[in-house]
């Protein structure tokens, strides 16, 4: 079960919505948001369809505020990193193992990000969208403190191309979950390093 304080936790603290968000995700990520309807998202924590709009006012809204959660999650934890006392080295390497523990614990929500933004109301996608953009920058920032040389431009192209290593954790299970973190947050500080 994922961590309290991570996005759409489980567990007997978790709130009815995030339960609710918690099963969605899952839902989601297995069978697409189109392929999923409100009595399944139901049935899946234990009540019907129709009560679910005592939580939600539709899937959309669900899907809205699933995404702005994690993108919200990840600026928050990623600022505080970046602000943490210490050598820019191990600010950057704290900031991957930060992205690289969120993507482990939650790999419903890394493929429910992936595949449905598109599927967002333009509301909820200009924020999500706002929301990434500031997460990158918080990257973009720590990366050039780390690896001075490195233009925004290089900085920036870096930190996608490590967000999309990092991301495909739901797709790469082949190792149990603390040597795959070990060898994410090595792949991804090496691939950072190497834009210089």
């Amino acid at each position: 079960m994922p961590h309290s304080s991570t996005p759409l936790a489980g567990g007997e603290k978790a709130s009815r919505r995030d339960q609710i968000l918690a099963a969605a995700a899952e839902l989601f990520a297995q069978h697409g948001f189109h392929g999923v309807g409100i009595d399944d998202i139901g049935a899946a924590v234990g009540i019907s369809g129709p009560a679910l709009y005592r939580h939600f006012r539709s899937k959309d809204a669900m899907l809205g505020e699933m995404l702005t959660s994690i993108s919200e999650y990840l600026l928050d934890g990623g600022t505080r990193h970046a602000q943490e006392p210490g050598e820019a080295d191990t600010i950057l390497a704290g900031l991957v193992r930060f992205h690289v523990d969120f993507a482990l614990q939650q790999p419903a929500l890394i493929t429910v990000q992936e595949r449905n933004l598109a599927n967002l109301t333009d509301a909820d996608r200009n924020r999500v969208r706002a929301l990434q953009r500031r997460y990158v920058e918080v990257w973009v920032d720590a990366l050039r403190a780390a690896v001075p040389r490195l233009d925004e431009p290089y900085a920036r192209s870096a930190a996608h191309a490590v967000f999309g290593l990092i991301n495909s954790t739901p797709h790469n299970r082949h190792l149990p979950d603390g040597e795959l973190a070990e060898l994410l947050s090595r792949l991804a500080l090496g691939a950072l390093y190497a834009a210089k």
